[in-house]
C-alpha cells in the first residue's frame, strides 16, 4: 500500500519519530523528483517506482530462487517507463544483490547506459530501499512518489574519477577537486563510502538520508560513543546480523 501524495507516513506512526529521521526521509524524496546529475526528474522518479515494482516481479523471484542468477529465462514486470538496461540493473540489484558480477554490471552498460546513469540509477536503489524498509518496520505503507520537478540534469563527471579499486570509476579521496563539492567525512573514508562518488551529488543524497539510520561517517570509528538510544554494541550487534541475512560482504 502506498501513501496518499503530499503525507508522511510516519503522520501515521503510534512512535515517536526523531524529528531528524523524518526531516531526511523529506528531503530525500524531494531529491528524487528533483533533476539529478545523469537523470531527469522524470527518470528518477520511474527509477524509484520500478524499485518498488521489482518487489512483485515474478521473474525477480525465479532469479533469486534459481541455483545461478542466469538460469532462470523469462522477463522482468516492469513499469514500462524506462529502458531495458535500466529494468535489468534495477530489477538485479533489488532483488539479487549478492550474486552481481562485473561481467553483468559490463552488459548492462553495453546495452546503453552510460557510467554515470548506472550510479545514480543505484544511489536511488539505495535509497528507497532504506526508506521503504523503515517505514515498512513501523507498520507503514509506502511514501506516495513524489512529482517531478522541472530542470534538467548538470551532467558533471568529477575529473578525479577512475576505474581502479571497483567495477564503475570511483573517486578517491587525495583526487576530490572544489568542483565537487564536499566528498567524505574524512580522507581514509571506506570503499563503501567512496561507491557512489563518480556521481558526487547522488553520494551526499544518499549519505545525509542514510547516517540518520545508522551513523555519521564521522563518528563511526568513535566506538566509545553513541547517539542513538541504543547503545553503540546493540547498533553493531543489528547491524551485522541484518548484514549476514542479506550476504552484504560488508
Amino acid at each position: 500500500m502506498t501513501q496518499r501524495s503530499g503525507t508522511s507516513s510516519f503522520d501515521q506512526s503510534s512512535y515517536s519519530i526523531r524529528p531528524d529521521l523524518v526531516e531526511s526521509h523529506r528531503q530525500a524524496w524531494e531529491a528524487i523528483g528533483a533533476p539529478g546529475t545523469w537523470l531527469t526528474a522524470e527518470r528518477r522518479v520511474a527509477v524509484a517506482a520500478d524499485v518498488r515494482q521489482a518487489r512483485q516481479c515474478k521473474f525477480c523471484r525465479q532469479i533469486k530462487e534459481a541455483l545461478s542468477p542466469y538460469a532462470a529465462k523469462g522477463s522482468h514486470e516492469h513499469l514500462g517507463a524506462l529502458s531495458a538496461p535500466e529494468v535489468e540493473l534495477i530489477h538485479r540489484v533489488v532483488s539479487d544483490p549478492g550474486r552481481l558480477s562485473e561481467k553483468w554490471a559490463q552488459s548492462v552498460l553495453d546495452g546503453g547506459l552510460g557510467e554515470g546513469e548506472y550510479v545514480e540509477i543505484v544511489g536511488i536503489i539505495a535509497s528507497v530501499s532504506i526508506m521503504d524498509t523503515c517505514t515498512l518496520a513501523l507498520g507503514l505503507p509506502d511514501r506516495a512518489l513524489p512529482a517531478p520537478g522541472p530542470g534538467e540534469p548538470t551532467r558533471y563527471r568529477p575529473p578525479g574519477a577512475r576505474k581502479k579499486a571497483a567495477w564503475l570509476p570511483i573517486v578517491e579521496p587525495p583526487d576530490v577537486v572544489e568542483s565537487d563539492g564536499p566528498m567524505y567525512p574524512s580522507p581514509t573514508a571506506s570503499y563503501i563510502y567512496r561507491g557512489l562518488s563518480m556521481v558526487p551529488q547522488s553520494m551526499r543524497d544518499y549519505w545525509a538520508m542514510a547516517n540518520r539510520h545508522y551513523l555519521p561517517g564521522e563518528i563511526v570509528y568513535q566506538f566509545d560513543k553513541t547517539i542513538r538510544a541504543i547503545t553503540r554494541p546493540q547498533t553493531e550487534l543489528i547491524a551485522a546480523r541484518v548484514s549476514a541475512l542479506h550476504q552484504c560482504a560488508y
